[in-house]
């Protein structure tokens, strides 16, 4: 039994202040849910309209009607489980190895998606500016696959931590040295720009290499990639030569 306090209270975790207020978040479907439970994420509840997570008490889930999940779910269709989680203390990231910073991204599936990317490649940290989308929104949690549960994403202000490190740092321009053409180190960290303005100015002067994925084919009219993918290109020919 699901008391309507209860879904408005999930449904208002669909909003980032009542996310941080309340320190929850929602993650939907047995696969996203399951990687979380996997990876220690502490459980708060979990939903489920059939029978599909055992071992956990009573108090732990509750067996709820299609409508019940319609109400809480952030889908257009949705799934047939819904769980509730606590949001993790914030940590703090390392200077090692391969780092992806993210410069006010704004779209919730790019941001999934490039998480999902950096699970791929091996990428165990992701730096947020304050202003890229919240990592707990649903549609990001969504897009991930679960891969939220492996790769570290912090925010911070990316200007004071660009100007200190120690590690090479890569941006993506239009104008930048084609990658392809690059012989590129292991440790650095790739910045990744807004959608549709690209890396900020303040962030650019912070930037030592910049680099770009060339444009093929005889009237080379595509003004842009897509951010995902862009970071999937770049983070593939940083990985080729391993």
């Amino acid at each position: 039994m699901v008391t309507k306090n209860q879904i408005k209270l999930i449904s208002s975790l669909h909003q980032k202040k009542f996310r941080q207020s309340n320190q929850l978040f929602i993650a939907e479907g047995v696969k996203v849910i399951q990687e979380l439970l996997d990876a220690r994420f502490e459980l708060e509840h979990i939903y489920e309209t059939t029978p599909m997570f055992s071992g956990y008490s009573d108090d732990k889930i509750s067996l709820i009607s299609d409508d019940e999940l319609k109400k809480m779910s952030a889908l257009t269709v949705p799934n047939n489980c819904l769980g509730v989680f606590k949001i993790p203390p914030a940590k703090t990231f390392e200077e090692r190895g391969l780092i992806v910073a993210l410069d006010s991204v704004r779209d919730p599936g790019n941001l999934g998606t490039i998480l999902r990317i950096c699970d791929w490649f091996g990428i165990s940290q992701i730096i947020c500016s304050p202003d890229t989308v919240d990592i707990y929104n649903p549609k990001v949690i969504q897009a991930t696959m679960g891969s939220i549960a492996r790769v570290n994403c912090v925010y911070s202000d990316l200007l004071p931590i660009l100007q200190k490190t120690n590690l090479p740092v890569f941006g993506t321009f239009m104008d930048g040295e084609n990658i392809y053409k690059m012989d590129l180190p292991q440790e650095g960290i790739v910045v990744m720009g807004n959608e549709a303005n690209g890396i900020s100015v303040a962030i650019e002067n912070a930037i030592k290499s910049k680099i770009a994925i060339p444009r093929f084919g005889d009237l080379q009219k595509t003004e842009s990639l897509n951010v995902a993918t862009a970071t999937a290109l770049i983070l593939s020919e940083f990985r080729r030569k391993i």
